[in-house]
């Protein structure tokens, strides 16, 4: 097993995590974990990767929590009825790579004091940051570097996802330094046969 788990986090919601999430778990045949389900349960992002995914190999953990309203964690679980603790969230025992698929971006609430950046480092994972260029997504990326970096989270690289921006993206590259495992196409149809070609547009040997 790696000393980390890789946590995959992106800079706002609806960035392509999920896809990301798909590519590397089909790619390295690893283990599968989300913590928080906030809404779409009949849908959720467990269920989506898993159908996604070609492999035999990998195993998907059963949420933390599995909320019925899609909002924020911390408003879904005060609606359900639910406070969220912290002390529940417990890293499935694997050897093999484990996964794991934020909510929203960093600053995400889970309660009223403890955030999807809080939960990464409690779980001493490191991160891949996933970007997806539109305007203001630069300030973004760059917001979500800095805070994990001030939280001396282990960030092991940035993807981008869907259409480039060459001005965005070496502007981002530059500026941070921060290593870019690969930027994957915008896809028609999300189905194996995508997540297959994603993973060949991702590096992770860095």
């Amino acid at each position: 097993m790696p000393d980390k788990p890789i946590f995959i986090t992106g800079i706002g919601t609806g960035i392509g995590k999920t896809i990301v999430s798909a590519a590397i778990v089909e790619k390295l045949k690893a283990d599968y974990w989300k913590p928080v389900q906030s809404g779409d349960l009949d849908t959720s992002d467990t269920l989506t990767v898993k159908k996604l995914i070609s492999n035999k190999d990998s195993v998907f953990y059963p949420e933390t929590y599995r909320l019925s309203q899609p909002f924020s964690p911390h408003k879904s679980a005060a609606i359900d009825g639910v406070m969220i603790d912290p002390d529940k969230f417990i890293l499935p025992k694997t050897k093999n790579t484990l996964i794991i698929e934020g909510a929203g971006g960093l600053m995400v609430p889970l309660n009223n004091n403890f955030l999807i950046i809080d939960l990464i480092k409690q779980l001493d994972a490191e991160v891949i940051l996933v970007s997806r260029n539109y305007l203001g997504s630069i300030n973004h990326t760059l917001l979500s570097i800095y805070a994990l970096q001030q939280q001396n989270i282990p960030i092991k690289g940035i993807i981008f996802n869907g259409l480039k921006d060459i001005y965005s993206k070496e502007f981002i590259i530059n500026f941070t330094g921060i290593e870019v495992l690969g930027h994957l196409p915008e896809y028609d149809t999300i189905d194996k046969k995508a997540i297959i070609d994603a993973g060949d547009y991702i590096d992770l040997v860095k």
